[in-house]
């Protein structure tokens, strides 16, 4: 029988869903049923045998539909293998300390939901692109001078998928498909 997974996702401007698509993808390479949806969606969390949940960062934080999304479903998420995805401006560079300082982005979550302990994080970066922003966020980028492009490495992104897919399975001893 192929396990069920929903891949639930928070995003400001589509980078996140084009993430979790990807990875989403990677997973059904594996036999993997996944279901790619928003977390404002009302979700049965309880017909799934494992969840990833994804969001953007905003201001140091995961968005608060997915801090909200964890929260809501914890007694159904603290039975079943769970994973986490941040998509971050700040992982545009991967260093040692961009992701200790992302990681750390997730504590809020952490702490607000001890017994929900994600199997693995994926740390992504995202993409700026001022035409997919509103007013404020373009002037808020131009006020940080931060980088406008395309940050996400999608090696990286499919490898973790790889790398997770058996653990959703429960069979971390698998490698590869």
């Amino acid at each position: 029988m192929t396990k069920k997974i929903l891949l639930a996702y928070a995003t400001r401007v589509g980078s996140t869903i084009e993430i979790a698509e990807a990875v989403a993808a990677v997973l059904r390479e594996w036999g993997l049923d996944v279901d790619v949806r928003s977390t404002h969606e009302r979700l049965d969390v309880d017909r799934y045998e494992a969840v990833i949940v994804g969001s953007a960062i905003r201001m140091g934080k995961w968005l608060p539909e997915a801090v909200e999304f964890v929260e809501q479903h914890r007694t159904s998420l603290r039975e079943i293998p769970v994973a986490y995805f941040v998509v971050c401006h700040t992982m545009s560079e991967d260093t040692p300390e961009h992701r200790d300082m992302v990681l750390h982005y997730l504590d809020p979550v952490m702490r607000a939901v001890p017994d929900v302990q994600p199997l693995s994080i994926g740390l992504f970066g995202g993409e700026i692109n001022p035409h997919k922003l509103n007013l404020m966020n373009q002037l808020v980028v131009k006020l940080v001078n931060a980088p406008v492009g395309d940050f996400r490495n999608w090696t990286q992104i499919r490898n973790w998928a790889s790398v997770i897919a058996p653990m959703l399975m429960g069979e971390p001893e698998l490698l590869y498909p």
